[in-house]
């Protein structure tokens, strides 16, 4: 019970460190959009968050506790991690710079819309422990 008592919360900082990140690359690809030759960079992580899930969820399908003295060896260990990776597509322009400032823009308004509704749940589930243990 206990080891399942953070498991949200660690997953939402998971998910708040990764569209950190991707804000920030983002933030940096708008500030390129004039270097010639600049290529875009695009931060991979629901597709990484996912796997991970599957993989917890078919150990979990996987070995069940039939008895109440049985032994329960998960180690759910939140060791993935968002990355990195340049989009080596073809540009748009002449100079080779492949940013696409209205779909960086988007894409900055999408991951802002994500991040306050990561930290806002967050807070919930802080709150609610605060809840718990206060009384």
């Amino acid at each position: 019970m206990w080891d399942n008592l953070f498991s949200t919360s660690d997953f939402l900082h998971k998910g708040i460190e990764a569209a950190w990140l991707r804000n920030s690359v983002i933030r940096n690809n708008i500030a390129n959009v004039e270097t010639p030759g600049f290529k875009a960079s695009d931060v991979k992580f629901e597709s990484v968050f996912r796997n991970a899930i599957n993989a917890i969820e078919d150990d979990r399908l996987a070995t069940k506790l039939t008895r109440d003295r049985h032994f329960d060896f998960h180690d759910y260990s939140l060791d993935f991690s968002p990355y990195i990776v340049k989009r080596e597509d073809t540009s748009m322009r002449y100079d080779e710079n492949n940013v696409d400032i209205e779909d960086e823009n988007v894409k900055l308004a999408q991951n802002s819309i994500l991040y306050n509704t990561m930290v806002s749940q967050l807070n919930s589930e802080l709150n609610k422990l605060r809840t718990a243990i206060t009384g």
